[in-house]
């Protein structure tokens, strides 16, 4: 790609530009088709959308809804949750379902109504959807940053299903760093339509209060609810709120008007898009934002025309959930992107046929997993269980509505959770290829087990297309298929090992013999593996306790993991398989027992098995190894809180209420909020997505973006830095350095306490981490920024120490701060007397260090005024003060000619108490030198990396008792 000027823009010249005519002939259009809220986007905007560019990037900055925030970039906290609604041909029905815009690309939202947050409800005219309302009123918002994105999250999920464990089930994308999620869960179950008698049941089943063992029973259901039958006696000077109290009184002031709001996602869906536009899409970018193509074919003839025509130089792209990361984090560039239409049946649908099931490579794994749900109880119930239950805890809701199975294969994790499970059912990919629209395809099948070659590497060529997955009928009795995996937490997080097991029995004599079984691990090597020595193990051997235990040991043999390990936890990763293979005994065990009972019941249907044997008989204290969380109902979430009853007598703080008089005859006049609780007077604002964060304000016409130029090694010397190169880079307009600030006359030392940092790091000062300023650089866009900062050339030095990365480094190297230190003796020495024995034990305990991840990263907008004399931040901090002198210092202006203005943040916990102020100098010395208004948002990667966090901790500790001589202690 070369570059050429076009009044005075430098922009990229794209190769492919010459190609517009050859694929207009061809029938494709070039302008997208988006609704947004109800409305069509207005073709000069709609003609702004880019290859590169992600549906957030374009809410934002294109059509100016800031409701949706930016919190990772990468789909792990939902911050810029958004609904995608369609007309899908299969069902003939509008699908609503949530997504991750920052992942999402713009152009995929083709023919699609996009929801924001400002489309739900708006606190203009009090028009607060009921969501929205009940989020204020249950006290579900804090900072409100991530608060958006839940409420779109919930409204999503409320547009397919208002039940209660539709919602529980399903509501796993979002973090929240502030209300430990609790009145959100109440705020979202205070609306599910379910009926509810409000009485609260144990697990058997029972009304807790019907229950003949009331009084001795302590399981938590129970006390609670004794608690609140004691509440409604008034027999404790205790208040005692719960979380049903709250949603119960909460379900009567909106099921009067439930459908109409329900229908508000149905309601809004433009007419026009019941017929979506049926032409196949090309999008060209030639601007200086990674300029790359955009191809969205409507047949799967022009799918393989295209793979054929760019061969090895195009990336498919479905949910972009790969695809997107690479991107951002990565910085990959791809030419073209290939998004293939709904309207391709064949890789879009689920088919049942006699021996098989089809899956098609680009069906969302949320309709495979709803899919699997509806087919559980039939003739696929044992391949659709096992499916469904693995994709429960696949990433989250958001993810699963757009990634697809054929993408999960292709990029081949080694700790994918579906490629394990189909390559134990024995699966087979249909690849298919073809040439210039030829109507004839080429197709070959490959096993899901042999398709992965290597680490990442498949056996796909660049011209060939996975069309979709066959997924054999399992027998309906004595052939069982398992899920298992182990993640540090369960939902939306990687797994450490996964694997999916199948095993097959036969009846022999008075016993179980296994006939044949399949061992699938993911997270054991760099790629899907199958367990084939201790697959040989077991066939044939008895189906029996004793068979499992060797071959744990077989598997460890087969698995033994070095220590250096890529992922490490070597000794862990191994438990883990083995654990694995013995929940498949348990498991199987038990439903080896439900079949032989179906059996029994039914000897017609089964005539085959006339006697049977008994199944091995699990003891009562194994019971537990059956039970695993990957088939469970996820937990309900309640709570009950207790506090004294408020005071509420004027002027006599000490008294308080008693609870047999009524508390409206005894408040007197100005103390009727006394122990009511008080929505957060910002509430309505978050939940609508009109409160403004520091990313969020409108930007002044001339506003530069901003981007650091970070150290790359640590305890080395800083020789040089060449920013000729990343001038060059088009869109960038100046990079500053310590040299710049230093003719500002400014002052470069920086520091809460002690003066021991830089604004930005002089040459020949020692680098004293992986991260530190350098320098800042200024572009036209962030992507330009971005890229001007990693063009920089910086030369370093040799180095000149060991880093120091862990406690014991800094123990080992003497390098500590000394008061942090502290050692604790026991003050009195105890007397020993003859026969006393003293038993001593020593060890040590840590706690690793914690990133204080607030959900808004640090943030800076920084204007200058008259001729660059005064200055206006607004940032993101909790140290308004300190940024106020820092900034004035850095800048060399007076302290009262600098102006910070901080609104509101999206969390802080600490961790903008003082390392915020870095950023902010370096903004402010861009503006100040440039004289333009300057944005600095700092990307989640680059926050976490260089602004530290809170300190771990080791304590070594020594500990003796005396056993005296009549034993006691």
């Amino acid at each position: 790609m070369k570059l050429r000027s076009i009044k005075g823009t430098l922009t990229y010249e794209n190769d492919d530009l010459e190609l517009i005519a050859s694929f207009k002939e061809r029938g494709y259009r070039t302008l997208p088709l988006f609704h947004v809220n109800g409305e069509e986007v207005p073709t000069h905007l709609a003609a702004q959308a880019r290859p590169a560019q992600t549906l957030l990037s374009f809410l934002r900055e294109v059509m100016g809804l800031t409701g949706s925030k930016l919190g990772c970039a990468e789909g792990g906290c939902g911050a810029c949750t958004v609904m995608i609604s369609r007309y899908d041909a299969l069902s003939q029905k509008v699908l609503h379902y949530s997504v991750n815009a920052c992942l999402m690309p713009v152009l995929a939202a083709d023919g699609c109504h996009v929801t924001t947050i400002e489309g739900v409800g708006t606190v203009k005219g009090d028009k607060l959807h009921p969501i929205q309302r009940s989020m204020v009123d249950m006290h579900g918002s804090q900072c409100g940053f991530c608060t958006p994105g839940i409420i779109v999250a919930i409204y999503s999920l409320f547009a397919n299903s208002p039940s209660q464990e539709y919602i529980e089930e399903h509501l796993d994308g979002n973090l929240c760093r502030c209300t430990g999620y609790r009145p959100i869960w109440d705020a979202a179950r205070s609306l599910c339509t379910d009926d509810d008698d409000g009485v609260t049941r144990g697990p058997c089943g029972t009304a807790c209060r019907d229950c003949p063992e009331r009084e001795t029973c302590d399981m938590e259901c129970n006390e609670l609810d004794k608690l609140e039958e004691k509440k409604d006696d008034k027999t404790t000077t205790m208040c005692c709120s719960t979380t049903m109290d709250k949603f119960q009184h909460y379900k009567d002031s909106v099921q009067n008007n439930a459908q109409e709001w329900l229908d508000q996602p149905n309601s809004m869906f433009p007419e026009k898009l019941m017929s979506p536009p049926s032409t196949p899409l090309v999008v060209i970018d030639d601007s200086f934002h990674k300029a790359g193509s955009w191809f969205k074919p409507t047949s799967l003839s022009e799918l393989l025309s295209l793979l054929h025509q760019f061969k090895g130089e195009c990336k498919i792209v479905v949910g972009n959930t790969e695809v997107g990361i690479e991107t951002k984090f990565k910085h990959s560039v791809f030419p073209r992107l290939i998004c293939p239409s709904h309207s391709i049946e064949s890789i879009f649908s689920i088919t049942e046929e006699d021996d098989h099931l089809r899956i098609g490579s680009c069906v969302p794994l949320s309709t495979i997993q709803h899919k699997c749900s509806e087919l559980m109880g039939g003739n696929f119930d044992r391949v659709a269980k096992p499916i469904h239950d693995m994709l429960r805890w696949f990433a989250s809701t958001q993810i699963r509505n757009v990634a697809c199975l054929g993408g999960n294969l292709a990029t081949a994790s080694p700790i994918s959770d579906m490629n394990p499970m189909l390559a134990c059912m024995n699966a087979k990919l249909v690849i298919v290829s073809g040439a210039n629209e030829s109507p004839t395809f080429v197709k070959r099948t490959v096993p899901v087990p042999d398709f992965f070659l290597s680490y990442r590497n498949v056996d796909l060529k660049p011209d060939e297309f996975i069309e979709y997955i066959e997924v054999p009928r399992i027998e309906e009795v004595f052939e069982y298929v398992f899920p298992f995996k182990q993640a540090r937490r369960r939902e939306d997080d990687i797994s450490i090992v996964t694997s999916g097991m199948r095993i097959v029995l036969v009846p022999s004599d008075n016993a179980y013999v296994i006939q044949s079984c399949s061992l699938a691990f993911g997270g054991m090597a760099p790629k899907t593996v199958m367990a084939t020595g201790t697959e040989d193990y077991l066939m044939g051997k008895p189906f029996r306790i004793e068979t499992f235990n060797e071959a744990r040991n077989v598997l460890l043999k087969e698995f033994n993991l070095p220590d250096n390990v890529p992922g490490g936890q070597a000794q862990f990763r191994m438990t883990l398989a083995c654990s694995f293979l013995l929940k498949l005994y348990y498991s199987t065990a038990k439903s080896l027992a439900e079949d032989i009972a179906r059996i029994s019941m039914d000897r017609a249907k089964f005539p085959q098995y006339p006697e049977l044997p008994t199944a091995p008989v699990i003891s009562e204290n194994e019971l537990s190894a059956n039970e695993y969380f990957v088939s469970g109902r996820k937990p309900s979430s309640k709570g009950t809180q207790k506090y004294p009853a408020p005071n509420v007598y004027k002027g006599l703080e000490s008294v308080g209420i008693e609870e047999s008089k009524n508390r409206d005859e005894v408040t007197s006049p100005g103390n009727e909020r006394v122990g009511k609780p008080s929505a957060h007077a910002s509430g309505p604002l978050h939940c609508t997505g009109e409160a403004l964060y520091t990313d969020d304000v409108s930007l002044p016409n001339g506003s530069l973006h901003a981007s650091l130029v970070l150290a790359s090694c640590c305890n080395v010397d800083f020789l040089s830095i060449d920013k000729s190169i990343a001038l060059e880079t088009p869109g960038v307009v100046a990079v500053y350095t310590h040299e710049d600030l230093e003719k500002l006359g400014g002052d470069n030392a920086l520091g809460p306490i002690v003066h021991d940092e830089f604004v930005f790091l002089p040459i020949g000062e020692k680098v004293a981490f992986v991260g530190q300023v350098l320098g800042v650089c200024l572009g036209k866009t962030l992507e330009s920024s971005e890229a001007g900062a990693r063009a920089v050339k910086v030369a370093y030095g040799d180095m000149l120490e060991e880093p120091i990365v862990s406690i014991e480094d800094a123990i080992k190297a003497n390098s500590f701060y000394e008061f942090a230190r502290h050692k604790l003796d026991r003050d009195e020495p105890l007397e020993i007397s003859e026969g006393d024995k003293i038993i001593e034990v020593s060890g040590s305990f840590r706690c690793g260090g914690q990133e204080h991840f607030y959900l808004e990263t640090n943030s800076t907008l920084v204007v200058p005024s008259d001729a660059g004399t005064d200055l206006t931040v607004y940032c993101s901090t909790q140290a308004v003060m300190k940024t106020q002198m820092y900034c004035a210092s850095a800048t060399n202006t007076p302290a009262s000619k600098v102006v910070v203005r901080m609104k509101r943040m999206g969390g802080g916990f600490g961790g903008k108490e003082t390392r915020s102020v870095f950023a902010s100098c370096a903004a402010a010395v861009a503006a100040k030198i440039s004289g333009h208004p300057v944005r600095l948002t700092l990307g989640r990667d680059v926050d976490m990396a260089i602004t530290g966090g809170r300190h771990a901790f080791i304590a070594n500790y020594t500990a003796s008792a005396v056993v005296r001589s009549d034993q006691t202690v």
